[in-house]
């Protein structure tokens, strides 16, 4: 049996109450109100109620009982379906992709949440619908139509974005000041992953936030003029997601910057390493091959030639020495 939330706002009294499956045709034909069905993970049940007593096309329910992966906008008669996202942090850097469909009537609102993953609890798809439906029953907010309510809860889920940016922000700046006061160099790999996790954390979020952008800028197109109070809150969804994004990207423009004064810091050292190197592998190198030609022929078990010894120490010496300056002079120490 469906587990959910059907609410009736009486716009005539100014009432929010609680009200009963059984009772949704009536609701839905009483003229002096309208409908908000709250349905926290659809089932069988829940889509034979979207098709019979909402009328909602197959195609919609569809799209309700499945996952969707980017945001979604589909008008159907006087129906429209609006599919949204926000993210989750889940384990070892994973988002989540927390689930927000809409359908939206003239005189209804139904939300539905998931399909979620098992690992996502159900209370963080619950928070902006739980929220507002604790308001309107507590008589502290009474939306005065679907479209009210649909903006109350989306602007919810942006304020939750932002949130979650700003917890970022705090990240990237916590980056930052390692890679500023060389403490990344102690746990490099730690600190790799840490880089890595942000960014993709912050891309997941700009990705959202640009695509719910897009999706409101087609909803403008296709709604504009039909209700002033439906423009304003269209106008003003696509204006919060236009600028989390850019707040998003900007973000991920300074956490490039780090990235790259840290690359660039770790490259320099590395070719100093390796210019070191080299200047070890020259000095040794004529070392290494006059040892290696006539090093035999000149100490032996029995009679040592002390004179060809020293003459070839000195030089060996000589031609490190002079291998040795030259690097000096090419400032590779």
């Amino acid at each position: 049996m469906t587990v959910g939330r059907l609410l009736w706002v009486d716009r005539e009294a100014g009432t929010v109450s609680r009200r009963e499956f059984g009772e949704l045709p009536a609701l839905l034909a009483d003229e002096s109100g309208w409908v908000w069905l709250d349905l926290p993970e659809p089932d069988e049940d829940a889509a034979g109620i979207l098709t019979g007593d909402f009328g909602a096309h197959p195609a919609a329910v569809q799209d309700i009982m499945e996952r969707n992966h980017v945001p979604r906008l589909h008008v159907y008669g006087r129906t429209l379906l609006l599919v949204l996202h926000r993210p989750g942090a889940g384990e070892g850097g994973h988002m989540h992709y927390l689930e927000l469909d809409q359908l939206i009537g003239r005189n209804f609102l139904v939300t539905a949440h998931g399909p979620r993953n098992l690992k996502v609890p159900l209370e963080w798809l619950l928070e902006e619908t739980d929220e507002l439906a604790e308001k309107m029953l507590a008589g502290r907010y009474l939306p005065r139509g679907p479209w009210e309510a649909s903006h109350r809860i989306v602007t919810g889920l942006a304020i939750a974005e932002e949130r979650f940016v700003n917890r970022l922000a705090r990240e990237v700046g916590s980056l930052e000041q390692k890679v500023m006061d060389n403490s990344a160099e102690t746990s490099p790999q730690v600190f790799l992953e840490d880089l890595f996790k942000t960014r993709h954390a912050l891309l997941t979020v700009r990705t959202m936030t640009s695509q719910s952008a897009e999706i409101y800028g087609r909803a403008i197109g296709l709604l504009a003029g039909a209700d002033e109070a439906v423009d304003k809150a269209l106008l003003d969804s696509k204006d919060a997601y236009d600028r989390l994004s850019r707040i998003t990207a900007s973000q991920l423009d300074f956490l490039a910057g780090v990235t790259e004064y840290h690359r660039a810091r770790t490259d320099t050292k590395m070719t100093i390493a390796a210019e070191r190197l080299a200047v070890i592998a020259a000095v040794t190198l004529p070392v290494t091959a006059i040892s290696s030609v006539v090093g035999m022929n000149v100490i032996v078990n029995d009679a040592t030639q002390w004179g060809w010894l020293a003459l070839l120490l000195a030089l060996m010496l000589g031609l490190s020495l002079v291998l040795l300056r030259w690097a000096k002079r090419q400032g590779w120490w």
